[in-house]
């Protein structure tokens, strides 16, 4: 019996399947139903009914999962305390939102390689509702989003928020400012994707004019920001993914008579036994984000 038996066996029980914990721990099946094999060998019982599709736990394998939980806990709070950053290793998945990806990302990348450098880093860039899913479905360890994570056994904190501001191509021709709903609906609207918060904020807001207004919905932030560039549209995006395309003059920002609700972001991580480095990760992206705030109040 030993740490990373454990660990398998707490991944089996979380995700249900043998073939689900390979993935997450990086190992071939045979291995992982060999460390189940030996730890039942070991212990004289069976953990799992196998008999369905998917890995039940049976009676003694509930009561070694509570063992289980509070040993990994006790080893990651052990290595935390006492161990050299350089020696928590292993592979934490971020899962992180587009617009995180243009604005915060690369910073929080050097802090957590500098504080944990044999710690590997795995991005998935998405849209918050399928970072969500992926995260209670622990495909990823951690998620940069927008909303929260309600589900139980995960915590969810404000992360960062951002305005939207209205843009177009200087190609098109906009009526006089600031521009009604009425003559907006009227423009081809470039936005993200069709389950995203903001294409919701922004079709509320033009359906009441009861004109067909044409939207285009991307996953893409650089395709949504080529598409405004080229001229098929307008679009209301964060000032902070558009500052070369506001300098250069490609795009130019306009005023809309109403105001779209912010982008507010949040971190989400799982509130597991044995997810102290994934805690400390996100304490780690909060603190480098409340740095920057700073850093811009001085200035």
């Amino acid at each position: 019996m030993n740490i990373k038996t454990l660990e398998t066996f707490v991944w089996i029980a979380r995700l249900g399947s043998f073939r689900a914990a390979a993935k997450r721990l990086y190992a071939s099946q045979p291995t992982i139903s060999a460390r189940i094999s030996s730890l039942e060998d070991e212990l004289r019982i069976e953990l799992f009914d196998r008999t369905g599709r998917k890995a039940v736990l049976t009676a003694k394998g509930r009561q070694l999962l509570a063992y289980a939980e509070k040993i990994l806990q006790l080893h990651a709070e052990l290595l935390e305390t006492v161990a050299r950053p350089d020696a928590i290793h292993g592979t934490i998945r971020l899962g992180v939102s587009e617009t995180i990806a243009y604005t915060w990302l690369p910073r929080l990348i050097e802090k957590i390689s500098e504080a944990y450098p044999a710690i590997n880093l795995e991005l998935d860039v998405d849209i918050s509702v399928n970072l969500a899913d992926k995260l209670i479905s622990r495909e990823i360890d951690i998620a940069f989003l927008i909303g929260d994570v309600t589900q139980a056994d995960f915590v969810s904190r404000p992360f960062c928020r951002y305005s939207l501001v209205w843009v177009a191509s200087p190609a098109i021709p906009l009526p006089e400012e600031p521009i009604s709903l009425a003559d907006l609906a009227r423009i081809p609207i470039i936005t993200y994707p069709r389950r995203s918060e903001p294409y919701a904020n922004i079709r509320s807001l033009v359906n009441p004019t009861n004109h067909p207004t044409q939207i285009h919905s991307s996953s893409s932030l650089s395709t949504i920001i080529r598409m405004t560039v080229d001229g098929l549209g307008v679009s209301a995006l964060p000032r902070e993914i558009l500052t070369r395309e506001l300098a250069s003059g490609v795009l130019r920002e306009f005023r809309v008579d109403a105001s779209l609700p912010d982008l507010v972001f949040s971190t989400a991580f799982s509130a597991s036994p044995g997810a102290g480095v994934v805690r400390a990760v996100a304490e780690l992206a909060l603190a480098t984000v409340a740095e920057g705030d700073e850093a811009r109040v001085r200035q």
